[in-house]
């Protein structure tokens, strides 16, 4: 017998949209913060009792993110510290990191991979991994750990546990039973549109995606180390699960910049700007940034969020030259349909990943068309 609703079971809202017009992204400010602040944290995480988790860690939260905390709306930046001879181990969660050693040495194990990370290093961490770190210098061992825990907080999905990685699923046989290989897929019209069984969805085709590092002594030879060495000024740290969304985990892209010495190159007279939001850890040199018509001056180890999401942004490097490591959610942006991208303020406003993007570079955004 169904049960009869009462008058309060629903508590939905109506409003009217018939007349809404355009709207425009509402991005938080640009936020700096000074290498002396981060250096401060860090003595103060150090001088510590450690917490009953092994952890010794703070988060560098935005003013604007209330409850749900994070640095951007979609993301969290927590600085990670580690006495010479502790371990540290971290549940798994539905969320992914792009990390990076500021000082140190250590063993990371991710998943079934273990590998050593030293200053300046990026690492990548996967979804639903537990990890380990192990400081194995007599050093501390300091990193900052990019984080999608913001975004699924938000949505009310972040989820954590101290598992280690899922048991395989035992498979059904396909007597009698649907599986991906034989489950209906049906096209409709003829022009790609398909009517496709539910098992594509509860078992979908996997891509691997395991932990990547890209230690310091590998990126830097491929890095322009003078003007006119030929070397490139900005290269992505590149995961091939990510596909065509070009990341170094399915939500962030890292970069790298770097800008060799030589003259000094104030930031251009007007930026572009894009939807996904971009933060920079300068950890060589200095120079300045222009955020919607508001200047910066950083050095190395300053962190910023440089380019909140379709906030107008130009960079540009002090004499002694600069390199910095840029996070963006490029990637995710890319897989939701939402990377809006305009080269020129005075230009088109383009989709990229669904239209023809910029090309033309020099350097920089020195050019581009």
């Amino acid at each position: 017998m169904a049960t009869a609703l009462t008058d309060d079971a629903s508590s939905a809202r109506f409003i009217d949209v018939s007349a809404d017009e355009g709207v425009s992204p509402k991005p938080w400010r640009p936020l700096l913060v000074r290498r002396a602040e981060i250096e401060e944290q860090i003595a103060r995480l150090l001088d510590k009792s450690v917490s009953p988790s092994g952890r010794r860690a703070t988060e560098i939260v935005h003013p604007q993110s209330a409850d749900l905390r994070g640095i951007t709306p979609g993301m969290s930046i927590t600085l990670n510290v580690l006495r010479p001879g502790e371990k540290l181990s971290l549940r798994r969660a539905n969320s992914n990191s792009v990390e990076f050693a500021i000082g140190g040495e250590a063993t990371v194990l991710a998943g079934d991979r273990r590998f050593q990370v030293g200053k300046w290093s990026t690492w990548s961490i996967p979804s639903m991994q537990r990890r380990y770190y192990a400081n194995t210098s007599r050093q501390p061992f300091m990193w900052l750990s990019y984080s999608n825990q913001p975004l699924l907080d938000r949505l009310g999905v972040y989820f954590a546990d101290d598992a280690e990685a899922a048991e395989p699923v035992a498979q059904a046989g396909t007597e009698n039973h649907y599986v991906r290989g034989n489950a209906p897929d049906y096209p409709i019209l003829g022009d790609g549109a398909r009517l496709r069984g539910y098992e594509f969805l509860t078992d979908i085709e996997v891509v691997e995606n395991k932990a990547l590092v890209w230690p310091w002594s590998e990126v830097l030879p491929h890095m322009s180390e003078r003007e006119g060495d030929g070397k490139r000024t900005i290269m992505l740290l590149y995961n091939p699960a990510t596909e065509r969304r070009n990341g170094t985990t399915h939500s962030f892209f890292a970069t790298i910049t770097s800008f060799p010495p030589g003259n000094l190159r104030p930031p251009p007279a007007r930026g572009h700007r894009h939807s996904s939001f971009a933060t920079n850890y300068h950890f060589v040199g200095g120079g300045s940034s222009v955020v919607d018509g508001q200047h910066f001056s950083w050095e190395a180890g300053d962190l910023m969020l440089s380019a909140p999401s379709w906030s107008e942004h130009s960079h540009g490097f002090a004499q002694e030259g600069a390199i910095v490591l840029t996070v963006q959610d490029h990637p995710f942006q890319i897989g939701i349909e939402s990377l809006i991208w305009q080269e020129r303020m005075d230009g088109p406003i383009r989709t990229l990943g669904s239209e023809p993007g910029q090309t033309g570079y020099v350097g920089p955004r020195l050019a581009g068309e």
